[in-house]
């Protein structure tokens, strides 16, 4: 008896569902079905959503989950235990705290430096510097805002309301460079390099942390150096569970020196850019109906 097509969920959120704020996703669902599976757009807090019907779960644009950290980090583990789940709960519970940034650090992965101020920790803000605050869980520059030693009092107000919220506070050292060279993003899926992009600054001298924000400025394709390479495999081979990951992106910035230093790792939900990349499509389609049918 020939064998029924996977049954694949490509799982959103709703604000992005209503919106169609991921311009990839039609793409992707499209991709998906031309390569051989059943292709279903589905929202992750849907309670009326059957996960143990489909064969595999990819989180894709699940963007409202940083500020809900906790109740999906329960969705993935529920969800994981009833189906596939890319990537599996186990990455997402680790990824969606940014300290791993310090287990990177750890294990020789060049990061940039980064303090973390639970609630009850002096507000410690460097003196000598410009440098950013942002919580430990955060997408998008959501909260994030960027300070000299002279705006200490405001940077010491984001860090109170913070603490008030429950949050711990990562601060570092603003990266000059993404004034000029930008934020390169490594994508990878299916465990090879697949394309690049390089974003611009998205933090304005003086804009409020609560202030909104574009998270991907003046986006442009990029062909990455073997530094940066070398750099991003570093990264993920890093990664608890590396073997387990069916995507990921690597965030890097250049330090002083010139040298590339991982800014971020997004392993949950990250914007692949395939509208920058189209040839990418077919080729993420194929990894995600394969990681279905193993």
């Amino acid at each position: 008896m020939a064998r029924t097509a996977a049954r694949i969920a490509l799982v959103t959120c709703r604000e992005v569902a209503e919106s169609g704020y991921d311009r990839d996703l039609p793409v992707l669902a499209d991709a998906v079905e031309r390569a051989g599976a059943d292709a279903v757009v589905v929202c992750w807090d849907d309670p009326e959503v059957e996960w143990d019907g489909f064969d595999l779960a990819v989180i894709r644009s699940t963007w409202d989950y940083s500020w809900r950290a906790a109740e999906f980090v329960a969705w993935a583990e529920r969800c994981g235990a009833l189906t596939a789940l890319a990537n599996p709960a186990a990455v997402v519970r680790w990824n969606t705290d940014k300290r791993y940034l310090g287990d990177l650090a750890a294990a020789g992965v060049p990061v940039v430096d980064t303090r973390y101020l639970a609630p009850g920790d002096p507000a410690d803000l460097p003196a000598d510097r410009e440098y950013v605050v942002k919580p430990t869980s955060g997408a998008g520059a959501r909260n994030a805002a960027r300070y000299t030693p002279e705006d200490h009092e405001r940077a010491v107000r984001h860090l109170e309301w913070m603490h008030a919220e429950g949050l711990t506070a990562m601060v570092q050292p603003y990266m000059r460079s993404i004034d000029t060279a930008g934020e390169r993003a490594l994508l990878f899926y299916g465990g090879r390099f697949l394309h690049a992009i390089r974003k611009g600054a998205v933090l304005e001298p003086g804009t409020a942390y609560d202030a909104d924000k574009v998270p991907h400025p003046n986006l442009t394709p990029w062909e990455p150096t073997a530094a940066e390479l070398a750099v991003a495999e570093r990264a993920l081979a890093a990664v608890p569970d590396a073997l387990e990951l069916l995507y990921a992106r690597v965030d890097l910035v250049d330090g002083d020196d010139g040298a590339p230093r991982v800014m971020e790792l997004e392993l949950v939900e990250p914007n692949l850019f395939l509208f920058l990349h189209e040839a990418s499509v077919p080729v993420v389609a194929e990894a995600i109906v394969k990681a279905a049918i193993r």
